[in-house]
């Protein structure tokens, strides 16, 4: 049996396009068609059907489709396996996350891990707002996505995963409510929440910095130990909150609207561990997450 063979058939399966699948497969569409002959030749009957407008798969076709499919899964699992275990990525990997930033890329690169290192256990763990760096030195988690400056010793920062623009979130009935976008001048003279009194400084100074561009003062308070308290917060109608669009993708509340907030920095997320337990699995996990970052991570191996 020929593996190139059986990994073009079946990417013919998926595509049922010999022009895509020799683009997929790096190859001219006549070697996608050599291939499929050779691999029919062997099976002893026609795997397609063919005309100028169609690709179909014969009833034999389906069959050899589940059967070779099942097959290589299992061949790649093994491999990867393999070469999880030569690298050293065994065992689990803890990957903690701000609430706000979950969902697409982590979840795309958490599925990418397990696909890649299958002999890596991978969970994932929400952090607290509160508390983003706790978890990484108490040793909880491995590696956590959380929202960029971090400006701690002890941690390293890897690559930059998301990147929201600004919002302010205000009270349905506040005055800056009616208006569809918001200059970070139109706030001094508000009162801004700031987070937790716990957040650490250099964030706290990137999210919610104390002055203007123009040098205006910012008036802020420190409230809210969780999302939804300090939405709670906001809809009382005494504050506002600049925070990003990456919240309001996954939280919300029936008393707060969100308003384009321009003339601030966005809010960016990034993968940090702690420099001394610095591992091939962190490693490989931040590797897979820059690469996605990057436009996508390269195809498993063999296709």
């Amino acid at each position: 049996m020929d593996l190139a063979e059986i990994e073009t058939f079946l990417m013919l399966c998926e595509e049922l396009h010999f022009g895509r699948t020799a683009e997929r497969r790096h190859l001219s569409q006549s070697r996608v068609s050599q291939q499929i002959r050779s691999l029919e030749r062997r099976i002893g009957a026609p795997l397609f059907t063919r005309t100028s407008r169609q690709v179909a798969l014969t009833p034999l076709g389906e069959h050899t489709r589940r059967g070779l499919a099942a097959a290589h899964e299992a061949l790649r699992t093994a491999f990867e396996q393999a070469r999880s275990l030569a690298q050293g990525v065994v065992g689990t990997l803890r990957v903690g996350f701000l609430g706000c930033l979950n969902g697409p890329p982590l979840t795309d690169v958490v599925a990418g891990f397990a696909r890649r290192h299958p002999a890596c256990d991978i969970a994932t763990v929400e952090v607290s707002w509160a508390d983003p760096y706790g978890p990484l030195r108490a040793g909880e988690v491995d590696l956590v996505l959380t929202l960029l400056p971090v400006a701690e010793a002890d941690l390293t920062v890897g690559p930059v995963l998301v990147s929201y623009d600004r919002v302010l979130a205000v009270g349905s009935g506040h005055p800056l409510a009616r208006r569809r976008g918001i200059d970070v001048e139109d706030l001094a003279g508000q009162v801004l929440l700031d987070g937790p009194a716990e957040l650490p400084q250099a964030l706290r100074l990137y999210l919610f910095p104390p002055f203007t561009p123009l040098g205006r003062p910012l008036v802020r308070e420190a409230g809210g130990q969780t999302y939804q308290e300090a939405f709670n917060q906001v809809a009382a109608g005494a504050m506002v909150w600049a925070t990003h669009q990456g919240l309001f993708r996954l939280y919300q509340h029936p008393g707060v609207v969100r308003r384009p907030l321009s003339g601030m920095a966005p809010a960016n997320g990034a993968l940090i561990w702690r420099s001394d337990t610095e591992s091939a699995k962190i490693r490989a996990f931040a590797l897979l997450a820059e690469q996605l970052a990057a436009g996508g991570p390269p195809p498993s191996h063999g296709r």
